[in-house]
């Protein structure tokens, strides 16, 4: 397993709007496994592996490139940076937290804290309060300098490690960084396999702020089958009901059914089922309350498309501490080579 570069894609910082940085690693990487690479105006790396047959179909993997972050909105004369965020946060995780503020000119550190007392000085009401996330701040260390270095639309990402955890990786930025590994490797597998198909990976821009990218991107491929790729849901945790689970971690890839964004095609679903049976590759089928993925912008684009979602299971989804299983990925990466593979 390519542990070095999912470590690489998790550790690079590139929010909505802001994927830039991401999208150079990537192209670092896929030297030689396309016919041709491409950016849109959207900035999502189109990438495309020709069939070798005529009016072969059309599959699109969308892969976006964007974590959950920040803009920075305000700078006070004190040098205090306030923030915008650009995907959902739970303001309960952003407590004393290290955080990267990423600049044209260059990268600084900060700390991000709500603003009011501490512990020391506050009341037992004041302690039960949960800010909401405009009342959080970073501070520089440099008071009014920040001034000389910082600009309104520069972005604040989390700044934790990757890290290798026994049979699980653990980092910021897992969604979806795990699907932009996905993508690269899978196609890197395929070796010359799924000639029977054009197959284009889109590494999409602006998921998290409503699958912008993806949009664009699905109505320029017009895709006769869409495949979202991205995290989901693992509460197979202390204090979460076993149905609210979603995922089990170890359990293998999910196979994406529904969320709020797209129901899945139901002969895709039982084809890319039947396959994993054939090929003894786990897998769960999932479903999504709420929330969407880039899956639906392929099923919605133009004409419409065939689509379906393969998810890996992620523990504390939107923390520094998202959580995967190494086999959940290895079956994720597993499933696309075997049914790609199907179009000879």
């Amino acid at each position: 397993m390519n542990t070095a570069l999912l470590r690489q894609l998790c550790e690079t910082p590139g929010v909505p709007g802001h994927e830039h940085r991401v999208r150079d690693l990537i192209i670092s990487e896929i030297g030689g496994l396309f016919d041709e690479v491409t950016t849109d105006p959207m900035g999502s790396l189109m990438c495309v592996r020709r069939a070798n047959v005529a009016d072969a179909p059309k599959v699109m993997l969308l892969c976006h490139m964007d974590e959950i972050g920040f803009l920075v909105s305000h700078i006070s004369k004190d040098g205090y940076l306030y923030l915008q965020p650009v995907g959902g946060f739970d303001p309960r995780n952003l407590f004393s937290r290290r955080v990267r503020v990423c600049t044209d000119d260059g990268d600084f550190q900060g700390v991000m804290n709500p603003g009011g007392k501490p512990i020391h000085i506050s009341s037992p009401e004041d302690r039960k309060k949960i800010p909401p996330v405009g009342e959080f701040f970073v501070d520089l260390g440099m008071g009014a300098k920040s001034h000389d270095h910082i600009k309104v639309g520069d972005f604040v990402v989390m700044e934790e490690p990757f890290l290798e955890m026994g049979d699980k990786f653990v980092s910021k930025a897992l969604d979806n960084r795990v699907a932009c590994w996905l993508g690269i490797e899978a196609i890197r597998a395929l070796a010359d396999e799924g000639r029977g198909a054009e197959i284009h990976v889109v590494f999409t821009t602006q998921e998290e702020v409503g699958l912008r990218g993806a949009r664009t991107a699905a109505f320029a491929v017009r895709p006769d089958i869409g495949i979202g790729i991205d995290t989901t849901l693992a509460c197979d945790t202390p204090g979460i009901p076993e149905k609210d689970a979603t995922t089990v971690q170890g359990k293998g890839f999910g196979l994406h059914v529904r969320d709020s964004s797209f129901i899945a095609d139901r002969d895709l679903v039982k084809e890319i089922e039947g396959i994993a049976i054939a090929s003894d590759i786990p897998y769960q089928r999932t479903m999504l309350a709420a929330g969407g993925q880039d899956g639906a912008a392929a099923q919605q684009a133009a004409a419409g498309a065939r689509a379906v979602g393969i998810v890996v299971g992620t523990r504390y989804i939107h923390t520094v501490t998202e959580m995967v299983e190494k086999t959940d990925l290895a079956a994720a990466k597993d499933i696309l080579v075997a049914y790609l593979s199907t179009f000879k």
